[in-house]
């Protein structure tokens, strides 16, 4: 969002703002097309109104704080088009009062917007690419694909707020719930320990050079929705997807070790997909925007990097959490023993989900020297 000119009455025009190259277009214009303005009209339930200089000025707020959340939202900077509406100065005014009642600073108002607007930016390319191209083909000849999109959109809009509303509770409740009953104090909000594991697909850069564009895009479709079930049905939480791999995490080591087996498991089974390596880190990890960093999950990726195919790599901490919590043996001969003992008396041995088997220590780039463990799980 760029200040406008008003030039109205003689007014004099308002500083401009630049915006670095790297983080919008400035070339974007609005749409003149009367369809896409008739379904943008539609979308936003209001008709545009306002330059960006008057809405800030309506909103009450300064153009450079408009111009931070607009850029934070993921839009592009618009000139001196007259393309807002009631609902950007609403959004404005809103997001100001927050700060200005010291709910929020303004850097966390404006994190709030850029991680709102990366979210739903994904969620709103994927209906349109995915979900409203399948369904606006044309029912009959002669018909043309904006034709259909209206009607639709219109039928679709209410129904899909709803929903995303309904979820987005659901997932702040879970989270909410997640952190206030683990965080023992406030370091641990941001600051926690978590399981982080990276899950990726072996040879994948060969196998786009073999692939159409609509088979590989099927493929990346499949493995990412199959890791997102798994991840979610087995307690953990899915933290992005880039293609071939998945990052995930975990509040505790058996949960992501269970994770990790279990998607080796299912895709080995599947004919289509390539082999996985999966590598999983327990330790300190800074969470952000929805977002882990650190240690921990630097190791984790690593970790995948030299995991053999349809195996999984625990690092040295995730390995001795399994054995603290009796998810796995300390030492396979001593249980081996055990059991053996157990069973010449007549009891019941000790059982265990997980096996861990030593790897030979190996440098890691940035890292120093980690000695990996190799997680299977243990026959029942």
């Amino acid at each position: 969002m760029t200040v406008d000119d008003e030039n109205e009455g003689g007014a004099p025009e308002p500083p401009t703002y630049p915006t670095p190259h790297h983080e919008v277009d400035h070339t974007a214009e609005p749409s003149d097309d009367p369809l896409a303005i008739r379904l943008e009209q539609l979308i936003l339930g209001a008709e545009r109104r306002y330059t960006p200089f008057q809405a800030a000025r309506t909103a009450g707020v300064s153009m450079e704080l408009a111009s931070r959340f607009w850029r934070a939202m993921g839009f592009a900077d618009i000139g001196q088009a007259k393309a807002l509406t009631e609902a950007d100065v609403l959004a404005l005014r809103r997001l100001a009062g927050l700060v200005e009642a010291g709910l929020l600073s303004e850097p966390m108002a404006v994190q709030v917007a850029r991680s709102t607007g990366q979210t739903t930016a994904r969620l709103a390319e994927w209906q349109i690419d995915s979900f409203l191209e399948g369904l606006t083909e044309p029912p009959e000849p002669g018909m043309t694909r904006t034709e259909v999109t209206y009607p639709l959109v219109e039928l679709l809009l209410p129904e899909l707020e709803e929903f995303l509303i309904y979820v987005w509770r659901r997932q702040l409740a879970a989270a909410t719930g997640r952190v206030l009953v683990q965080a023992a104090d406030d370091e641990e909000m941001v600051d926690r320990r978590l399981a982080v594991g990276f899950a990726d697909l072996v040879g994948f850069t060969r196998l786009t050079r073999r692939l159409e564009e609509e088979e590989l895009g099927e493929l990346v479709e499949a493995f990412e929705t199959t890791c997102a079930d798994l991840v979610a049905a087995h307690g953990g939480r899915l933290i992005k997807t880039l293609g071939d791999e998945v990052l995930y995490a975990a509040d505790d080591a058996g949960t992501a070790a269970e994770i990790a087996l279990r998607l080796i498991e299912t895709l080995s089974h599947d004919e289509t997909m390539p082999a996985l390596r999966v590598g999983i880190a327990f330790g300190t990890v800074t969470t952000r925007m929805g977002d882990v960093f650190g240690t921990t999950v630097n190791l984790a990726s690593r970790l995948t990097s030299i995991a053999p195919k349809d195996a999984v790599l625990v690092d040295g901490a995730l390995a001795e959490e399994l054995s603290r919590t009796g998810e796995a043996p300390v030492s396979e001969t001593e249980a081996a023993e055990e059991a053996s003992r157990a069973e010449k008396e007549g009891r019941q041995a000790a059982t265990y989900r997980f096996a861990l088997q030593p790897m030979w220590q190996r440098p890691v780039r940035g890292l120093g020297v980690v000695e990996p463990w190799l997680l299977t799980r243990r026959p029942t």
